[in-house]
This record gives structure tokens, sequence and C-alpha cells, in this order.
């Protein structure tokens, strides 16, 4: 299926996954020291999947830990040190807005409602910097979402759980490490098998909420009050 690839498992330092016009997205693999990198042409958005290590970002020094997000605006160096089984989800954003900030480090905060029972928490926006995209965390609960699409442009990755991805009539399994497409527009739906809640890495462009779902006919998904 074209908007759905699983993460091969090679071990190299850097692994590609989509390539498509808004974003690049790849595995970064660290242990010990790491050379200093910088991208002048694009944002990077980064989430930690597994292992630990201490970033320098713009010359400020951070701890990551499994979960934590940053974000890294074009034109800033950011390097890292003292890694351990050190796993990154990036995701380069090209033609980025100017951001507001050459910089930001996030712990996921308080869950947020979405539609369908769904949850999230917001990492890396234009509230702490990040003018292009969104970054966050979906919780998927069992069972199957209604078909629906978004005004937005997102990549996803799988970091916990099992079930499928449906679009025009296919479907794909997923499981960690299966990485999905979905341009904007496209009446897609995800299942989460089970038992347990499925939890996935989105980043989209434009920036907005994860909560913005509409319906094939266009009428919007209403997302629970709080």
């Amino acid at each position: 299926m074209q908007y759905c690839i699983q993460a091969p498992e090679t071990g190299e330092a850097v692994v590609p996954l989509f390539d498509v016009p808004e974003f690049r997205q790849r595995l970064l693999r660290f242990e010990g020291e790491g050379e200093e990198r910088r991208d002048d042409e694009r944002d990077e958005v980064l989430y930690v999947l597994d292992g630990s290590a201490v970033a320098t970002v713009g010359g400020h020094t951070h701890r990551l830990e499994r979960g934590t997000g940053f974000f890294v605006a074009r034109g800033t160096p950011w390097s890292i040190a003292s890694a351990e089984g050190l796993l990154l989800l990036s995701v380069l954003v090209e033609e980025p807005l100017a951001a507001t900030s050459s910089h930001a480090v996030v712990e996921s905060g308080e869950r947020g409602p979405a539609t369908a029972g769904r949850e999230f928490t917001l990492l890396a926006q234009p509230e702490n910097g990040c003018e292009s995209v969104t970054q966050f965390v979906g919780y998927i609960p069992p069972g199957r979402a209604p078909d629906h699409f978004h005004r937005y442009d997102e990549v996803v990755y799988v970091v916990a759980g099992e079930g499928a991805f449906h679009v025009d009539g296919e479907s794909a399994m997923l499981r960690p490490g299966s990485c999905i497409h979905l341009p904007a527009r496209l009446i897609h739906c995800l299942e989460n098998h089970g038992p347990g809640e499925m939890r996935v890495l989105g980043v989209f462009r434009p920036a907005g909420s994860p909560a913005e779902a509409y319906y094939p006919d266009g009428s919007a998904a209403v997302v629970p009050a709080v």
C-alpha cells in the first residue's frame, strides 16, 4: 500500500522512511558521542523512541529520555552525547515558516480529547516556537474509528500496539515501526486490535489541533466536551 510502510530493522545509523513533498521521515540511531548536525533549509522535529542521551541544541544542554519530543529550527546546530541505545524518530520539515524559537525540548503533558475516544498530548507546536507543524502523541483505544479525513498533511509512526490502517478499500497491518503518510483530505481510519492502547507519533502541517477531523460528507467530527 502506498500510504503505509514498515520501518526496516537494519540497525543503520540513518534509516529513511517516508520522503514526501512536505516531510522527510527517518530513524536516527546514536551510541556514545555524535557529530554536530545543522540543516540550513529545514526545521526538524524529533521524538525519543528508546534510550537516553544528552543533547546540546543551540548551545543549551538537555537530557533526553524515552517519550521526549524536541524541535530544532533551521540553521540551529545540535549534537548528541552520552547516548545509550538512543533511537530517534526524525521528521524534517521542508520550506518551513519562520520559527519563533531556535529550539524546544518538550515532555509529554496532559492528554486532550479527540474523536472516537482518542486522546493526544502535544509536543512541538507554535506555542513553543515551532510554527510550521504540530507534533503529538496519539492514544487510540481498542476498536475501529469511523472513516474520516483531515485538512492537513501528516506522517505517523506506530510506537506501540497492533491494528490495521484502512483506506480506499485496502487494509494494511500495523505494529510498532509502521509508518503512515496521510495526504490532506485522504479518507481513512485506524483500527486498534487491542487489548491495550495503541500509541502513535504524528507530525502534521499546517499546525493546529490533532482533534480536527471531518467525515466523508464534509461534516466536522464531534470532539467530546471535557
